[in-house]
């Protein structure tokens, strides 16, 4: 009755592990993060969580109690042996350096084995095989260890990007050299570079344009992850990711192991530049044709031994996986950035040195502007009184004046005549009236006649 007992309370904590893994409509990315993020917090393994929603799933509460059967007596196991390996597992994680000798006799003094029932062989087998062996242990602890190596299933789920400094080029002021930058990004499954180009500066724009190109070219990707860059900490990228609905991660800082596939291919990369240097490009437009060429003759044709010594360009396109394409429109509404500006008296804007007419119903009043950094001829004006409409630079020749319309429905009435005018005339007549009057009436040697004139 004592060992039913265990077995269901072993199967309730189970359950509670996995509970929050059953929820309907979750997506593999979010049970895999959920996984870890339990995995990390209650001392059990990944594939033993994947393990208790299978058995959950086929035989509900009673198949996530630990079994109990001829195999595991043919092997002289006690029936709880699953129950033994969890908490043998707690109490490695509790202390690392606890030996396999002082587990059993814990578990001995707590009651889940008989003195000399467990074997320090067979429980130590079983933490090596769970990732809890001393040598695994000792591997942990040593600073600056290498993170667990992972690899997306299919392509499209996750994009690496990244900066490398390139070259310096002849492209400065007066042909002063001026150094460019690689801005990148790699399909994590399949290694295929969905973007790489050079720029000539560092800025946030540029991730803007690499990601716009990876998108329109080969599909929107469940998440990128990225290093902790100014660039990629920018509100931009998190509203436009947010609006794409696409999960934007972060390596740990520090620690850029974790981007290994992208920082693998910028070891490739250097080759590439030790050859561009000999053929001397002296533009950007340039560099970025050698490089085009590099990538899809070379590196994409390239066998790759992580991917079973088949070409990043043959995974991608034998992915079975669709790719899942962003409309221009939706695409373009969240790349916009979003600043504001206060309406001058002429019913402008300044905005980036050039010249906007917002409206005279605006004058004075703060609006805000949607604009894409890559195409700033036309902006869109938000108000929350008006709805959103676009605008057009103004051009300004030599000897022209800004000329500003009316708003609609306050432009003049079609006239044929001054009504100041016409009121002037109206009110000289009455008075030249009244004058005449009071002089005829106050002469008193009038005769008759003229008093009645």
């Amino acid at each position: 009755m004592n060992k039913e007992l265990k077995r269901e309370d072993v199967a309730a904590r189970r359950l509670m592990l996995i509970t929050p893994l059953l929820e309907p409509g979750l997506d593999p990315a979010t049970i895999t993060a959920l996984k870890k993020e339990i995995s990390q917090r209650e001392a059990t393994s990944p594939r033993s969580l994947g393990r208790y929603i299978t058995a959950y799933y086929k035989d509900g509460f009673d198949g996530l109690k630990p079994k109990t059967g001829d195999r595991r007596n043919a092997k002289n196991l006690p029936s709880n042996y699953d129950a033994v390996v969890e908490q043998a597992v707690i109490l490695r994680r509790e202390l690392p350096s606890r030996s396999v000798p002082q587990i059993i006799t814990i578990l001995e003094m707590e009651g889940y084995a008989k003195p000399g029932e467990l074997k320090r062989s067979t429980l130590q087998g079983h933490l090596l095989k769970n990732g809890y062996g001393s040598k695994q242990m000792k591997l942990y602890r040593q600073k600056g260890s290498a993170s667990r190596r992972f690899q997306k299933k299919h392509r499209g789920m996750l994009y690496q990007g990244d900066i490398k400094y390139g070259p310096y080029l002849p492209i400065g002021k007066n042909g002063k050299p001026k150094q460019v930058y690689l801005s990148a990004f790699i399909d994590d499954a399949t290694r295929y570079i969905v973007h790489a180009k050079f720029y000539d500066n560092q800025k946030v724009t540029i991730i803007e344009d690499s990601l716009r190109s990876a998108l329109m070219q080969y599909g929107k990707p469940d998440a990128i992850y990225v290093d902790n860059g100014k660039q990629y900490r920018s509100k931009w990228l998190t509203n436009a990711c947010a609006k794409l609905d696409i999960r934007l991660q972060y390596a740990k800082p520090y620690h850029p192991e974790g981007k290994g596939k992208i920082e693998s291919f910028n070891k490739y990369l250097d080759a590439f530049l030790a050859e561009a240097a000999l053929s001397k490009p002296k533009t950007l437009a340039a560099l970025n044709q050698l490089l085009d060429v590099w990538i899809h003759e070379y590196y994409h044709k390239k066998p790759h031994t992580s991917l079973g010594d088949i070409s990043p360009e043959i995974a991608f396109k034998t992915d079975t996986r669709a790719l899942t394409f962003v409309d221009v429109a939706t695409c373009a509404k969240a790349f916009l950035h979003l600043e504001e500006r206060k309406v001058d008296k002429t019913g402008c804007i300044n905005f980036a040195g050039q010249h906007y007419e917002v409206g005279m119903d605006l004058i004075g009043r703060k609006v805000d502007i949607r604009y894409d950094p890559q195409w700033l001829e036309e902006i869109e004006i938000h108000h929350k009184d008006k709805i959103p409409f676009k605008i057009k630079q103004r051009i300004i020749g030599e000897n022209c004046g800004c000329h500003t319309e009316l708003p609609e429905g306050m432009s003049p009435r079609e006239v044929t005549t001054s009504r100041l005018l016409d009121g002037l005339n109206k009110a000289n007549i009455t008075n030249r009236t009244k004058k005449k009057v009071a002089v005829l009436y106050g002469n008193k040697n009038s005769s008759e006649d003229e008093l009645n004139v």
